[in-house]
């Protein structure tokens, strides 16, 4: 038991500076990450956005947080820059791949969150989506991370991609058209 506690000591004493701005680093961007929350919360009640794509962006907002935290602790603890750029080029290089042979994927998510800010429509309104191939006429049921859920009059439900209704023409029929 002794040993045990002498070696906790011996650590603490050896990496006080170390634990010490870690402490730091990560009290500080927790501080951040809750600020940049609130105010991804208060913009998007001012909007009356879905509390479900609120929390949405939150949780984008901790992951991009807690990544830029792993960041400055690996200069914390004294990663070479050289070995941080071998370990981000392989990380990139595969998610590079990746993302290649799924890039709807991540432009959906991109344009969910581009949505979230700055998309003039809301769940419940009915929207007219002018595409050449296939003319939608429907009410926003819900506005999800990949695609757009929308109902027609008749019941079907279209799920429709996010960077797609970014990339056509949509007019307003009808604001809160489930109030009717």
């Amino acid at each position: 038991m002794l040993d045990k506690r002498l070696v906790i000591e011996n650590f603490i004493i050896k990496y006080q500076s170390e634990i010490l701005h870690s402490i730091f680093v990560f009290g500080v961007l927790f501080v951040l990450q809750l600020i940049a929350r609130l105010l991804v919360r208060r913009l998007g009640n001012s909007k009356r956005k879905n509390k479900g794509r609120i929390k949405l962006i939150g949780r984008y907002v901790t992951v991009t947080f807690l990544i830029i935290a792993l960041l400055i602790e690996a200069f914390v603890l004294g990663v070479e820059v050289n070995d941080l750029v071998v370990l981000f080029s392989s990380v990139f290089a595969v998610l590079g791949i990746t993302l290649f042979a799924n890039w709807s994927i991540l432009s959906n998510v991109t344009s969910g969150i581009v949505m979230f800010f700055s998309f003039p429509y809301k769940i419940g309104d009915k929207i007219h989506i002018h595409d050449k191939d296939y003319e939608i006429i429907a009410v926003i049921e819900d506005i999800r991370s990949f695609q757009i859920h929308l109902r027609k009059t008749d019941g079907e439900l279209i799920t429709y991609p996010n960077n797609l209704i970014l990339q056509k023409a949509v007019s307003l029929i009808e604001k809160n058209a489930f109030d009717k």
